[in-house]
């Protein structure tokens, strides 16, 4: 594992990936604890000079969402375009309060709000790329222009959102860290094993918010 630099550090940033209402539990794509990791969440955003929020943010009827094909129902798997796509339920639709940010989510020195999911026929997981893997959101260019070269990241779902954006960092060059315990993940037929050994097959750290010092 590589050196851990101060968190203060104006080459590190924290990234907070989708900590909005349709994924807390009572919304529409609840991921399970959803809202236990948000006081941890913000503790740990005091800490970092540098935070960064993702944001799912889809237009009506996208293509991720199951009632957008007849027939089908969510998490079911389906052929698009640009290769397989998990179908959900309507979720951070724009504009609406679900996907608005956790109410009890206090970072007010992020600098930068990116949102993803726009096109209404590609889906979004990653907050650097989009699924079809070739259309960015520009933030590996922000982060690089900033100057940042190391990223921690925390939030929803570990096993979807936070592994893509992992893994896209890794790929642009980032060190990255994952926070475990200020992730909680979906777990669906057995996504969170396989999202923990494709992280580490690709050289992301995985760590407890214990380890970090400031």
């Amino acid at each position: 594992m590589p050196h851990q630099p101060s968190l203060q550090s104006s080459r590190i940033a924290l990234l907070v990936i989708d900590v909005q209402n349709d994924f807390i539990p009572g919304g529409e794509l609840a991921v399970p604890g959803g809202d236990v990791i948000v006081p941890l969440i913000n503790r740990l955003g005091e800490r970092f000079k540098q935070v960064i929020i993702a944001q799912d943010w889809h237009p009506p009827g996208h293509a991720s969402f199951a009632p957008s094909h007849p027939g089908r129902k969510p998490y079911e798997v389906i052929q698009l375009p640009y290769g397989e796509q998990t179908l959900w339920p309507i979720h951070c639709v724009r504009d609406t309060p679900g996907a608005q940010l956790h109410a009890d989510l206090h970072l007010p020195h992020a600098q930068l709000i990116i949102r993803k999911g726009c096109n209404p026929d590609i889906d979004s997981y990653s907050a650097f790329k989009e699924a079809d893997r070739t259309t960015t959101t520009g933030l590996a260019g922000y982060l690089k222009e900033r100057g940042i070269d190391t990223v921690y990241l925390v939030g929803l779902a570990l096993d979807f959102c936070v592994m893509f954006s992992a893994l896209d960092a890794r790929t642009a060059g980032f060190n990255t860290f994952v926070v475990m315990d200020a992730c909680r993940a979906i777990d669906l037929d057995g996504s969170l094993a396989a999202a923990i050994d494709r992280m580490q097959v690709a050289g992301v750290n995985l760590i407890d918010s214990s380890s970090l010092s400031g």
